[in-house]
């Protein structure tokens, strides 16, 4: 008889490798690569909300199982499934208000570079992670927090939870280093892409530098322990 932890295991690992093959899949073969491109174009919101739902859990299940030995499974995993969705439509409508207003201003001669594609995707990816950027990063700070409480049973009263965030390394690490050093090169990578793959390319990034933090945050906790 498998036990619990076998289980977990087992829907975890199954989760992650459906999630992640899924999307592959789809790509790879034209029929069902021709539909995604169809929904994504004429359905964005409700793509934008699977996309970021299925990969940026995935991505937080990978990165929960990278930083701890016991592979704790992130608290309130149904709850952050529902926030990434929400997380997905709200991107995918401010990638679209920055990539049409950054084309707008480019085409009026208010910005530089006339009709350069890389341009238009620097701009976009600038002004976007330097404005809406730090906005998203910190509500979603404050839901992790959120979640993390209720799962203690500790108060989840706004200034609670305002106040237990650690806004210094929020600020110092978060804004000062993965805005400008990894946010703003990748998002200018993926608004080169065509729009129907940009918001699947937003959530990836979303799985990687969420790995990328757990194996660095592994490799401290590791030395500390020495």
């Amino acid at each position: 008889m498998i036990n619990n932890k076998k289980l977990k295991d087992f829907l975890i690992y199954s989760y992650i490798i459906v999630s992640l093959l899924l999307f592959v899949v789809i790509l790879v073969i034209p029929t069902t690569r021709a539909i995604f491109e169809d929904l994504s174009k004429n359905q964005p919101y409700i793509m934008g909300f699977i996309k970021f739902a299925l990969l940026a859990t995935a991505g937080e299940l990978i990165a929960s199982y990278v930083i701890s030995p016991s592979k704790t499974v992130p608290v309130k995993i149904v709850f952050r499934f529902l926030i990434w969705g929400l997380i997905g439509i709200w991107i995918t409508f401010m990638m679209k208000v920055f990539s049409n207003a950054v084309a707008t201003m480019m085409a009026n001669g208010q910005l530089l570079g006339g009709d350069s594609t890389f341009l238009k995707a620097f701009y976009t990816s600038l002004i976007m992670n330097t404005t809406f950027g730090p906005t998203f990063m910190a509500i979603h700070k404050i839901t992790d927090k959120l979640l993390e409480l209720w799962d203690k049973k500790e108060s989840c009263s706004l200034k609670n939870v305002v106040t237990s965030i650690d806004w210094s390394t929020f600020c110092s690490f978060t804004i000062l280093k993965t805005v400008p050093f990894f946010w703003i090169p990748a998002h200018t990578i993926t608004f080169l892409l065509p729009v129907q793959y940009q918001v699947m390319m937003a959530a990836g990034l979303s799985v990687a530098l969420g790995i990328m933090l757990s194996l660095s945050n592994r490799k401290k906790a590791t030395k500390e322990t020495k």
